[in-house]
């Protein structure tokens, strides 16, 4: 008998699971584009001189009721899905899975370290790892309460939110977060007058070690303003009930359940988006009280629609004719941590003045089908990987480093 921690083997996979990953990909990818592609740096004036102004504004509307935070909240529902299996899979053989469970944690955060200081100052990985460390308090508690914590963290961003408006501003978290990205601008020579065409005027890998500096600060300021820490981790706890209860197993046994779930994230979710887009719009922000209206419609909205559209995957997925075409997902998937390094790869080409250049020339009129062209050659080429290799280039290197040894990489 071996006291190593045991590898999730293709054979266990459930595929519906990589799919979803692949799913989520994508959205992360079209929301992450209004980053790569500058436009949510640009001044409202800069927006509407745009070719794609007028297309824009319906574009930009629909990402903000359907996109954004939806995605990244499907993805991690998943990183609490994928820590059941880590539990499940060792402890049924007798194994700690905790020493395995923090290695593979560590590495996932100096990946995203490395990619937040060496390449694109969006990165979430940091975030998920640092969050992933506390997963393991939880693992002993009941599903229902696991349930009304997670419940009480989707609402938590509210109560921050309110100390903001009754102390006028003064109930300030990232404040020291600012002052450090400040300093680091001051550094590089980043300032109000150049910072929304910095990548663009700037051809050099420099430029963008120099973005990333200060970015990094900027990153989490905005994680920490936007009360993003408690909304992650309500979604790993989500994840740990659907993992324990291993719905993605059996989908025609929770057919009834998944109906029921789309259903009711449809009828919460729609509404409240809309709303939430629409007060997006308004221009009116914290500390003023009706700033609250973004925080309230944001967590009655974002939560219900992720589950909607994953309930709704996993519904078409039992049709025959629906895996067929949802299948193809399922590679790009699987390599979710190369696929989601490479679309900033992608990125930094198709906008930064390092690569094309394309930045702040149109806005989501056209950054989506981008975005979406980007994808599909990520389905091609990941599908074509998969055909000769077992893992992807990112998670055969992560799995050798977790495990302290050699893997074949080849089928």
């Amino acid at each position: 008998m071996t006291n190593h921690a045991l590898p999730i083997q293709q054979s266990d996979r459930a595929t519906i699971l990589d799919v979803l990953r692949g799913f989520a990909i994508l959205g992360i990818f079209i929301a992450n584009s209004g980053g790569f592609s500058l436009y949510m740096f640009m001044e409202e004036s800069s927006k509407n001189a745009l070719f794609t102004a007028s297309a824009d504004h319906y574009t930009d509307y629909f990402l903000t009721a359907f996109i954004d935070g939806k995605f990244y909240s499907l993805f991690s529902l998943l990183f609490g899905i994928g820590f059941t299996i880590i539990l499940d899979r060792n402890e049924s053989s007798g194994k700690n899975p905790l020493p395995y469970f923090y290695r593979r944690v560590f590495l996932l955060a100096l990946f995203g370290l490395a990619h937040i200081y060496l390449l694109w100052e969006g990165d979430i990985l940091l975030l998920y790892a640092i969050i992933g460390m506390v997963l393991p308090l939880f693992r002993k508690l009941k599903d229902k309460t696991l349930i009304i914590i997670s419940i009480a963290l989707i609402f938590t961003p509210l109560l921050i939110d309110f100390g903001k408006v009754i102390t006028d501003g003064k109930l300030n978290l990232a404040a020291p977060l600012t002052a450090l990205a400040l300093e680091a601008d001051a550094k590089t020579g980043i300032t109000e007058e150049n910072f929304r065409t910095y990548l663009i005027d700037n051809t050099t890998y420099e430029s963008v070690l120099n973005w990333c500096r200060g970015g990094i600060f900027w990153r989490y300021e905005y994680i920490v303003s936007s009360n993003r820490i408690p909304k992650v981790l309500a979604m790993f706890l989500l994840g740990l009930v659907v993992g324990r209860r291993m719905i993605y197993k059996n989908l025609e046994s929770q057919k009834v359940l998944l109906m029921k779930l789309m259903k009711r994230g449809f009828v919460i979710g729609i509404p409240a988006s809309l709303a939430l887009a629409y007060f997006s719009k308004d221009e009116i922000y914290l500390p003023k009280a009706k700033g609250l209206w973004d925080t309230l419609f944001y967590a009655i909205s974002v939560i219900p629609l992720s589950i909607a559209y994953t309930s709704s995957i996993c519904i078409l997925y039992m049709n025959v004719k629906w895996k067929k075409i949802l299948s193809p997902m399922a590679a790009v998937g699987r390599m979710a941590l190369t696929n989601y390094i490479m679309q900033t790869v992608f990125g930094i080409f198709i906008y930064y003045g390092l690569g094309l250049g394309m930045a702040t020339k149109f806005g989501p009129a056209l950054f989506v089908p981008i975005a979406l062209i980007v994808y599909f050659i990520q389905i091609v080429y990941s599908n074509l990987w998969f055909q000769y290799f077992k893992y992807g280039p990112l998670e055969w290197v992560w799995r050798q480093l977790t495990y302290g040894k050699m893997l074949s990489i080849k089928k």
